[in-house]
């Protein structure tokens, strides 16, 4: 009876749209080519509901996108809907009363049953109403190795982080930048999270990114991160370039050995034609702690009143979040689906990885859900500092302490 009540309220929310077509502005920063291919599944699903997706791309990373994404928001300006990151990053913008209100819809459609893992939709929930429904699990937690850059250097593919790093000198006396790293904050403080994980442990990793305890940041576990850190900054030396996706292309063509990278770089050899297990191997937890941040993408709607627009919203809300698009979506996008009822035999190499990672239940809550933006902002501004500079170990680590200390 639940089930029947659920489709029925479902149907209605879509039905209201079918009589008025809307056009919907959306708002992204997936640019990239394997991004785009895979926003185009969502666009395809929306506009079979006989609304248009008007697409609102906005060029470059996330860190470019979700100020002018707020700005417009703030301005009166707003768009139908815009992607960010589910966790703390619209929290000022719901407190303003500037974000819809989705928990009647996603009660109707029983998201609570159907998103996994849970935290998924906690991250979305604010004062106990939902505001955003997510659409995918980003991962962090991977390096991606080119088997082509490893044969020219007459090297076995390295099965871990240690291997990695002794194969570098014999990468390097090929000619091939053994560590592709875009030059800009974000990335580097990913690579620097996912060393962390590596080195110091998904306890310690705990202590400091979700209990924020500065002790343990000033402790041995950090201190061998930093400088683990700081040698893999020698490893990406040459690395001249700054988009991920360009770091990304360094390891396709050969010109890197490996790239750390979330799991949304398998767009990139998807779109290259690469095959996972024979031109690329990805190493979850580098390796080491196989294990996954449950980070990703989400959409928010702001709140517009016009009964058509609002119509409209509720409309794509429940396609983004449906089965068919659910799997035709992660697909090319390379993340993993939100669904946990949904058939993904079709996924990869490395998506299986992912999803049996995410099955044995090894899964931590990621940055955007545990320090506000500007904690996460002052974090990647100090790697970006450390990786572009001769700062040395222990400076990047005391700084790191005192950001901590101070986190929210």
């Amino acid at each position: 009876m639940k089930k029947i009540t659920q489709l029925m309220a479902s149907a209605a929310f879509l039905g209201a749209t079918a009589v008025n077509a809307t056009e919907l502005e959306v708002t992204h920063w997936w640019t990239s080519g394997g991004e785009a291919a895979a926003v185009a599944e969502f666009a395809k699903a929306f506009d079979a509901t006989g609304n248009t997706w008007v697409d609102g791309a906005i060029a470059g990373s996330g860190g470019t996108a979700r100020p002018i994404i707020i700005s417009r928001i703030l301005g009166g300006d707003p768009m139908g809907a815009t992607q960010l990151n589910h966790g703390r990053q619209a929290e000022e913008l719901i407190e303003a009363g500037l974000m819809t209100d989705l928990t009647e819809l996603a009660e109707a459609q029983g998201w609570k049953d159907l998103v996994n893992p849970p935290s998924l939709l906690d991250a979305c929930t604010f004062e106990g109403r939902i505001y955003c429904v997510p659409v995918n699990i980003h991962s962090g937690q991977w390096i991606w190795l080119s088997h082509g850059a490893f044969e020219k250097a007459g090297l076995s593919v390295p099965a871990n982080w240690d291997e990695f790093v002794a194969a570098a000198p014999k990468l390097q006396e090929a000619g091939i930048t053994p560590l592709a790293m875009g030059q800009q904050g974000w990335q580097q403080n990913l690579a620097f999270g996912t060393i962390t994980i590596a080195i110091a442990g998904v306890d310690a990793w705990r202590e400091v990114s979700v209990n924020r305890n500065a002790d343990t940041a000033a402790g041995p576990e950090y201190t061998a991160v930093f400088e683990a850190v700081a040698n893999a900054r020698e490893l990406a030396k040459g690395s001249n370039v700054q988009d991920w996706n360009l770091a990304t292309n360094l390891v396709i063509t050969d010109q890197a050995g490996g790239q750390i990278m979330g799991d949304w770089a398998q767009g990139e050899f998807q779109v290259a034609g690469q095959v996972a297990g024979q031109d690329y191997t990805c190493l979850p937890g580098l390796g080491v702690n196989e294990v996954l941040d449950t980070g990703g993408d989400a959409f928010y709607f702001p709140v517009i009143d016009d009964a058509d627009t609002k119509a409209a919203q509720m409309a794509l809300a429940s396609t983004l979040i449906a089965p068919e698009t659910q799997v035709a979506f992660n697909l090319k996008k390379g993340s993993l689906p939100v669904r946990g009822d949904i058939d993904m035999s079709a996924a990869n190499d490395c998506m299986q990885k992912g999803l049996q990672i995410l099955a044995d239940g090894n899964v931590l809550p990621s940055g955007d859900m545990n320090l506000t933006a500007d904690t996460q902002t002052q974090i990647e501004d100090l790697m970006a500092e450390f990786w572009s500079s001769e700062m040395s170990a222990s400076d990047a680590q005391a700084r790191y302490v005192d950001i901590i200390a101070s986190a929210e």
